[in-house]
């Protein structure tokens, strides 16, 4: 199988193109920097053929896949800067990128028969109430350009394909970026006390452990919109740090014990307004995996303790 990775430059293509090459598939990277500027197991990309793409420029999408040919598209790609795509100046290249990018994609998918995967997010939603959202729910009520952007790149995939799988993620992280993960890490190195968010409840997203799901549904023909976060229970920020701090500890990290990182639970309204609303119910229905045939992602607390003995913090 070939298979055309977008955005490798980031968390998430770059353990997707990790999984195709350990299960033998022919992998071919692309990113909008002229050269691959992320890393494959530690090291620079150098076996792996990449090729420049930009997902907004309808001429080059349609060069690149036709040259191709790929049986299948992981589109990775997207404008993730949730606060920054709030300003004025930014919002038509969000839309460029989230929107008419992924309408590209699609287009050229169409065009040759081939599977797309369109990595969405929880931010399609309001984010209220407790219930945990259905992979088929169609009450969209974004509170932000990024949420918005995000939902037309879903609406683009869905509207135009047939052999697509939406899958709606929250909270990533992984190792080729930055993610809250590294950010407690650092700022815990460099001060006493820390106040994080408490009133916003989801469940974090080891893209590696991602990157394995995606790769099991382009082996298959169960199409549809998913949901894909790990299991292990839904938990605040708030709860996310404690935890962080506990197992780096764990790993003889004592500068985050808690005599010396004292970290405060507040609430949204108390942490101070961000230029982009974040939703405050982020909890994902993922029962829709294990009744098609896929296995769970591993718990986050697992995930977790992975990632740090991974980036050697």
């Amino acid at each position: 199988m070939k298979v055309l990775v977008t955005g490798v430059g980031g968390q998430l293509g770059h353990d997707v193109m990790n999984e195709l090459a350990k299960r033998g598939y022919e992998g071919i990277g692309s990113d909008i920097k002229e050269t691959y500027s992320g890393v494959l197991d530690g090291t620079p990309v150098v076996s792996m053929p990449y090729v420049p793409m930009d997902i907004t420029d309808a001429a080059s999408v349609e060069k690149v896949l036709t040259e191709v040919a790929p049986d299948a598209v992981v589109h990775c790609a997207a404008w993730t800067a949730v606060d920054a795509a709030e300003d004025e100046d930014k919002k038509d290249i969000v839309y460029a990128v989230n929107v008419k990018g992924t309408q590209n994609i699609a287009d050229m998918c169409k065009k040759l028969d081939c599977k797309m995967v369109y990595t969405s997010t929880d931010y399609v939603f309001d984010g209220q109430g407790t219930k945990p959202w259905q992979p088929d729910c169609k009450d969209y009520k974004p509170l932000s350009v990024y949420g918005e952007t995000k939902l037309g790149g879903e609406l683009a995939v869905a509207n135009t394909l047939s052999k697509y799988f939406i899958v709606r993620i929250a909270w990533v992280f992984g190792k080729n970026g930055n993610n809250f993960i590294k950010t407690m890490l650092k700022v815990g190195k460099t001060h006493d006390k820390l106040t994080v968010v408490s009133d916003q409840i989801g469940t974090p997203t080891y893209t590696y452990d991602l990157a394995r799901l995606l790769v099991d549904m382009i082996e298959t023909e169960k199409y549809g919109y998913y949901h894909a976060t790990n299991e292990g229970g839904f938990i605040s920020w708030y709860d996310f740090t404690k935890e962080i701090f506990r197992q780096a500890v764990e790993l003889g990290h004592t500068e985050y014990s808690e005599d010396k990182v004292e970290v405060k639970p507040v609430t949204t309204a108390e942490y101070g307004v961000s230029k982009a609303a974040r939703p405050f119910n982020s909890r994902l229905d993922k029962s829709k995996l294990v009744e098609n045939g896929f296995a769970p992602l591993p718990t986050w607390q697992d995930a977790l303790g992975r990632y740090l003995k991974e980036i050697e913090i």
